[in-house]
């Protein structure tokens, strides 16, 4: 069946519906989006997630990482997604500092989720991030948790890196990932780890776990949308690729990403670490 018309045809995606396409082995394809438009065409393209990210600070505003983007712009963009959206599963990221604490992280997800449509949040790191997440789990906010690359923690990490490489960074984050899962998370991104300890956390996790520079043995692939459209300014990350250079048009862009990623083609050697 063709993507689109299976994309029209389909119920709308849930969480539990996610588990079971990594119980039975099934790609999950997710992109980052920003408004109605974009929210549209990859529903119609048959993304199963759409993420609201931060990043949004970068490649829609221009900033130079994404930790000025406020809770406030979170909202505009999560809710404009929304309004688009009929069975594509919806995830928004807390921004910086807006789960500094239990207090703060309720009332960013009640907004994110009650407000505004979403229907998990995303926010980076483990340690005393699992106790955040475990508060919002027992209060019916889903959240997807974000290891690896953290942008959040880019002055930290020194800029964007590569995480996990080394038997002692490796067994952390491997540490880390059973912890989130641990926490409550249902689902986890993997940014920039090296394809070897991505495939080791899938294996050994029940729940999603979404690449990005992370290797094809992942449950899934997310791209920044404007990455996988060639059209994001300056140097792209290397675990990205132009989709729509070979497509033509953005609705055949999308549909060859969620084809790609369905089938096992994408990321290829050249798109991991």
């Amino acid at each position: 069946m063709h993507v689109e018309a299976a994309a029209s045809a389909r119920k709308p995606v849930t969480i539990p519906a996610l588990l079971a396409m990594k119980s039975h082995g099934e790609k999950i394809a997710m992109l980052t989006c920003y408004d109605a438009s974009f929210a549209a065409q990859i529903e119609a393209a048959g993304v199963d997630v759409a993420l609201v990210g931060d990043s949004l600070g970068m490649v829609v505003q221009g900033r130079r990482n994404t930790l000025s983007v406020t809770l406030d712009e979170m909202a505009y963009h999560t809710r404009s997604v929304a309004q688009a959206l009929d069975n594509t599963l919806l995830v928004a990221d807390l921004p910086y500092m807006s789960y500094r604490d239990a207090k703060h992280a309720r009332e960013a997800s009640a907004r994110l989720i009650g407000d505004c449509g979403a229907a998990m949040v995303k926010l980076e790191g483990a340690g005393w991030v699992c106790g955040i997440i475990s508060d919002l789990v027992a209060r019916e906010a889903p959240v997807c948790a974000h290891l690896g690359l953290t942008p959040q923690a880019v002055h930290r990490l020194g800029g964007y890196k590569v995480q996990g490489r080394g038997q002692d960074a490796a067994e952390r984050l491997f540490a880390d990932a059973l912890a989130v899962q641990d926490a409550g998370a249902e689902m986890l991104v993997l940014e920039a780890v090296p394809a070897e300890l991505a495939a080791r956390i899938t294996r050994a996790l029940a729940i999603p776990v979404i690449g990005i520079g992370a290797g094809a043995a992942c449950d899934g692939q997310v791209l920044v949308l404007y990455d996988m459209l060639g059209i994001t300014p300056g140097k792209r990350p290397k675990f990205s690729k132009d989709f729509l250079d070979e497509a033509g048009s953005v609705p055949a862009a999308l549909r060859a990403y969620v084809e790609a990623v369905r089938q096992g083609r994408f990321p290829a050697a050249e798109h991991v670490y």
